[in-house]
């Protein structure tokens, strides 16, 4: 009698298995879906639009409290919009704010890693003390700085985020390389005689994948809360884009006498935030094989 060979599980199945482990992650994974949904889907999910002024009602409560409309489930601000559809088209600017500041530091990261890890010498010694003065400044400082010089508004915001979250991508690449670049099959491809743009891209960059992916989560969340932290300072998304920092800033003078204002778009930030932070703690589970189990 002949017996099956144990099948060995594929990685996806694998990195499933790990991910789905942290019920934490997994929550996460669920709440950013919902958020993608709600940005992709914007313009038909939300009752009214995020700009349009109703004159009738400004600041009215939620539909739950004592001066509320079913119109306006979650209550009004001050000028008449209803939170609710800015809410949600507020989830899109966020996507796209995280997507936008991502794709930049991740890029200019891993060029700037790759370079310094791979070459050594004076060029390591030059882009890592650039880095080096980078993260010297606090971010958010650093961030209102740049856009300061580049004039405010949220593209703006957006590549001043990127270029400080930039150097977290760039040392943890070049200390993937310099782990790599030594070892036998990086040799033996150069002893075939692959060249150094071959050896850098598709030799060494292949196995240093997993930590950026969960550095590229992570900054995610500090994008879309650098971001917040721009528009209610005035320097980010200016109105009347629908904005969670910016909703915040509008609503500071009427936090006691309508608290709906501001609770909603605070607890918007908060939630996503938290959420992406949980994919990412599930994510250096699943990719980090010290921390998997057998």
């Amino acid at each position: 009698m002949t017996t099956k060979p144990a099948t060995t599980p594929g990685p996806l199945r694998e990195f499933w298995f790990y991910f789905s482990e942290n019920r934490g992650a997994v929550i996460g994974l669920c709440v950013f879906a919902l958020l993608v949904f709600t940005a992709v889907f914007a313009p038909v999910l939300a009752p009214h639009s995020p700009v349009h002024q109703y004159r009738d009602f400004f600041l009215t409560p939620p539909s739950w409290q004592e001066g509320g409309t079913s119109q306006f489930l979650l209550g009004t601000d001050a000028v008449g919009r209803d939170i609710l559809s800015r809410l949600i088209f507020g989830a899109q600017q966020s996507l796209i704010i995280g997507v936008v500041v991502v794709t930049i530091a991740l890029f200019g990261g891993i060029i700037l890693g790759l370079i310094s890890g791979f070459f050594g010498g004076w060029v390591d010694a030059v882009i890592m003390r650039v880095m080096d003065v980078i993260l010297a400044f606090p971010s958010l400082l650093l961030a209102l700085v740049m856009v300061a010089i580049l004039g405010p508004g949220l593209m703006n915001a957006m590549i001043a985020i990127a270029i400080v979250l930039q150097p977290h991508f760039a040392r943890l690449t070049r200390a993937a390389v310099m782990a790599e670049k030594n070892k036998e099959y990086v040799m033996a491809a150069r002893v075939s005689g692959a060249g150094k743009l071959r050896l850098m891209f598709k030799t060494i960059l292949p196995n240093c994948v997993a930590p950026l992916i969960v550095q590229g989560t992570l900054s995610f969340s500090n994008a879309v809360l650098d971001a917040a932290a721009l528009g209610f300072l005035g320097m980010g998304a200016q109105p009347p884009l629908p904005e969670w920092g910016t909703m915040l800033a509008e609503a500071r003078e009427f936090i006691l006498r309508a608290w709906w204002v501001v609770t909603f778009p605070g607890l918007a930030i908060l939630i996503t935030v938290l959420a992406i932070n949980l994919v990412g703690d599930g994510l250096r589970d699943a990719l980090d094989p010290k921390l998997k189990r057998s």
